[in-house]
């Protein structure tokens, strides 16, 4: 029958349905993602329509667009369904109400207002505004931030395509292809100021002005401001500013960089003109180097608008910045040539008090070819006093690596903290073990996730076959999840439907089952395990234990060595030998994320010592009753420390400088921990079919790691060791018009005027023989040291003197140990008209080994967030 469709409409239009008044509050609920991570809030929308709610693949906003106003009306009459809708509610209202949360508790009285600024943010599956680990942190840092109070905002950039997705083709090639968000059908929200009007900022380009335009996401109680060019008073060029996340050249990359740095400024003084936000931050927390360029944005209005100079704005803007590294090998981090950075920053420079020189001097790193490029993470630096890795292991590896910008600081002092990452439990958890948590802990282990003894206690009420049956449901899950995902994916080759039908043959929900899944980068060396095909066919075909494998993961698509990994996993998942034990899910995201992370047995994760930061996916295994097995890199020495029963480790402490024989002993390893102790243990089973010996290490592992490696503890750590400390620091400065920042700037000016000129003399004091090399001194005898210090115009109070001493020989990769003795002041001496002030120390060991020793001189100020942020040292003669 011939259809009568008109060629060309007059319009098109998508009629969305009336919510009925009794369930009026599911627009507001729908707009914020704290239905996200609410069980009860995504049953409420699956009560009215399941059938709509699968179609909307979980997205509540797109839920409303298409749901039918028969469902809805049938809802609002059906007594359950709005016993549910109030429950919710009011669950949603006390959330946003924040009367008991931890900062009201703790720090209420505190003025604060944190800016937390990211390029990019894993909030959930549906906003394409993440590439990876380093969103999905961020993501859970503002999850955790809303479930603690913190009063915080967060900046970043609204990407209309997104990130890539990949699809596999039928030689294992990624295809890389990307697709616009439509924020209809987003919880992506305008901002509009107090005449209605939407709310943008411009910003400037060389011989331009781009204008952007301000949506919002809220994340329970964080509001994340987004900027977007895609606007038509723009260029094209310039809409495509906000198109790709980590797409396009330098040069877009830079523009990419000054918007969010220097546009989230913008944002921030728009919102707070608009009346949107009362009070400006007292602290901006940059999540890695690509938003460093806020800090020129402020050095511009402290100068231009309240008259300081550039070393009083330096001050206010060092002592309220917190800088947060993710990236332990130097190539990862963002620099620039000095011509890029000239071409956008020299109408900034020359409308300054600063000269070239000095602009370039603030990000300036030399490489070991000999040119020069700007760092983002040398400018950071040059405006934080406060500064952090994400995990112990990476905090030292940052000390190393940025040690030269603390030219006489030794590595082991370096200004730089750390806070391990963490995972928001309530988002990566899934609902069967929350919902387990529910019935022998009670519901209120939501608000203690931090606890230790509340885990402790939570888990050790959960009886094992409940505990086991829980997991082999989620592995269920799991394995018809990956069914469908490879339908989808060989239908799309062409496969008839008797081929498709052959791949629910996959996996077997009895077997050991590891999983795999990150961003394919080569140092994570995705494809270790296949380093001897033969010995892991032979682990993984044992009829009576067999042992399959999981892998997803995306490589960039630039990145030619990570596509090609990706390639030949799925080159072996077609081999005879690895038939129906190996598989690889494309286009990974969250959701599959939360799939993986909740249906393995053991994550698999062997990245090369030590170029993992953190690495955050292992933290959600033990959540869902898994196992780590992991090189131990990143978060995981500190897992192993606390609780060595939390998996396994591949591998040892230790630097290699041969990669090929590095590559050789991790599999080496891996091989034995797999057939001498995962696979016996999980395959040893009672009368009742129960392994409780693996059990028994699921459940250590969930005590150890749920509360010690959740998001929780992490904000609340910032908060503590950095964000209370910079909101102080920073009100003490600009007090009274800036008083304390003028005054501050002049004395430090006056010290470093002056730091050249001291001289230490110092000498061990007692019979040391001439030519010894090395004295040697029983343990806890003391050696006494007697130093003659000359300090010219420096006044002694600003200054503290040292005997230090530094382990000679140290294990593995770690940094040596250090020692700090303060030195008595005893007596001035005059010699020759110079007045020399002379202190005496004792040194003693209380272990044995080779140690360094020397006198030095620091500054002594309690206002230094570090006693090295200066980088005065001034150590003895010798």
């Amino acid at each position: 029958m011939r259809q009568s469709v008109p060629e060309k409409f007059l319009g098109k239009v998508h009629f969305t349905p009336n919510i009925p008044a009794p369930l009026s509050g599911l627009h507001d609920l729908s707009r914020n993602l704290w239905w996200t991570w609410n069980p009860r809030a995504r049953a409420l929308f699956r009560m009215i329509d399941l059938g709509t709610w699968i179609k909307s693949k979980g997205n509540a906003v797109r839920f409303l667009r298409n749901v039918s106003q028969a469902k809805l009306d049938e809802a609002a009459s059906n007594k359950e369904v709005l016993k549910a809708y109030g429950e919710v509610m009011a669950s949603f209202a006390d959330y946003l109400g924040a009367a008991n949360s931890w900062w009201r508790t703790y720090h209420g009285k505190e003025s604060a207002q944190i800016a937390y600024f990211s390029a990019e943010y894993g909030l959930h599956e549906i906003l394409q505004t993440y590439s990876g680990g380093l969103g999905v942190l961020s993501g859970d840092h503002c999850k955790s931030a809303s479930d603690l109070g913190i009063p915080m905002i967060s900046i970043g950039l609204l990407y209309r395509d997104g990130y890539f997705q990949q699809q596999i083709d039928p030689h294992g090639q990624q295809v890389a292809s990307y697709a616009r968000q439509r924020w209809e059908e987003l919880p992506v929200n305008e901002v509009h100021d107090k005449r209605g009007h939407e709310l943008k900022i411009s910003i400037e380009y060389p011989g331009r002005l781009v204008a952007a335009k301000i949506w919002v996401i809220r994340v329970g109680r964080i509001p994340i401001y987004m900027m977007d060019t895609d606007l038509p008073e723009n260029m094209e060029q310039d809409r495509q500013l906000t198109s790709r996340l980590y797409g396009g050249d330098q040069e877009m990359r830079i523009q990419q960089e000054i918007l969010l740095g220097m546009g989230g400024v913008k944002v921030i003084r728009a919102l707070h003109a608009a009346g949107i936000l009362p009070q400006l931050p007292t602290l901006y927390h940059m999540n890695e180097g690509h938003a460093a360029f806020l800090s020129l944005e402020r050095l511009r209005n402290y100068m231009n608008e309240d008259r300081l100079s550039f070393t009083q704005a330096m001050e206010v803007i060092r002592a309220s910045s917190l800088f947060t590294t993710h990236t332990p090998v130097p190539a990862g981090h963002d620099r620039f040539p000095i011509h890029l950075v000239e071409k956008y920053f020299r109408s900034y420079y020359e409308s300054s008090e600063l000269t070239r020189a000095q602009f370039i001097d603030l990000g300036v790193e030399p490489m070991p070819d000999g040119q020069q490029l700007f760092s983002m993470t040398i400018l950071a630096l040059h405006f934080s006093a406060m500064a952090n890795g994400v995990s112990k292991l990476h905090g030292e590896v940052s000390k190393r690596m940025m040690a030269p910008f603390w030219r006489d600081v030794p590595a082991s002092e370096t200004p730089i903290g750390y806070i391990t990452n963490g995972v928001h439990t309530r988002t990566w958890m899934s609902f069967d073990v929350q919902n387990l948590l529910d019935e022998f802990a009670g519901p209120a282990w939501r608000d203690r996730i931090a606890n230790p003894q509340m885990w402790a206690e939570a888990i050790g009420k959960i009886p094992d076959d409940r505990l086991w049956g829980t997991k082999k449901e989620l592995k269920k899950a799991l394995i018809r999840f990956v069914h469908g995902r490879l339908r989808d994916q060989h239908a799309r080759f062409g496969e008839m439907p008797d081929q498709l039908e052959s791949l629910d043959e996959i996996f077997n929900g009895e077997a050991l089952t590891i999983g795999f899944a990150r961003r394919f980068a080569t140092y994570k060396r995705a494809t270790l395990i296949f380093r001897d095909p033969e010995r892991l066919a032979r682990i993984m075909n044992n009829s009576e234990r067999p042992v399959q494998l999981v892998f997803a993961g995306k490589a960039h698509p630039a990145d030619k060595p990570g596509q090609e990994f990706i390639r030949r996993i799925i080159e072996f998942s077609k081999r005879h030998e690895f038939h129906n034990r190996l598989v690889f899910v494309e286009n990974y995201d969250m959701n599959i994320g939360r799939r993986l992370t909740s249906g393995v047995d053991v994550w698999l994760n062997n990245p090369r010592r030590p170029y993992e930061a953190s690495g955050t996916s292992g933290m959600k295994v033990p959540l869902n009753g898994g196992l780590n097995c992991s090189i131990l890199d990143g978060w995981w020495p500190e897992a192993m420390k606390l609780n060595p029963l939390v998996g396994w480790a591949i591998g040892y402490e230790k630097d290699y400088q041969d990669e090929e024989k590095q590559d050789a002993d991790d599999a080496e390893h891996l091989y034995r921990v797999l057939e001498k102790e995962i696979v016996p243990t999980y395959y040893e089973r009672d009368e009742k079919g129960i392994p409780r010996r693996w059990l028994a290490r699921v459940k250590e592992a969930m005590k150890t790691c749920a509360p010690h490696f959740s998001t929780d503890r992490m904000v609340m750590q910032y908060a503590d060791k950095y964000y209370l400390r910079g909101t102080r620091r920073s009100a003490e400065l600009t007090a009274n018009k800036y008083l304390g920042a003028i005054s501050y700037a002049d004395k430090k000016a006056e010290l470093r005027a002056h730091w050249n000129q001291i001289r230490i003399n110092a000498r061990v004091v007692g019979d040391v023989p001439a030519d010894a090399e090395m004295l040697t001194v029983p343990i806890r005898d003391e050696i006494h040291v007697r130093a003659e210090i000359f300090l010219g115009h420096i006044n002694p109070a600003q200054v503290s003197v040292e005997l230090y001493a530094e382990e000679l020989k140290t294990n593995g990769d770690a940094l040596p140990n250090v020692v700090r003795i303060p030195m008595t002041f005893t007596e001035e001496e005059t010699v020759e008209g110079t007045v020399w002030r002379v202190y005496t120390g004792m040194l003693a060991m209380s272990e044995s080994g080779e140690h360094g020793f020397t006198v030095r001189v620091i500054p002594n100020d309690e206002k230094l967030f570090d006693p090295h942020e200066m980088g005065l040292v001034r150590w003895a003669q010798t």
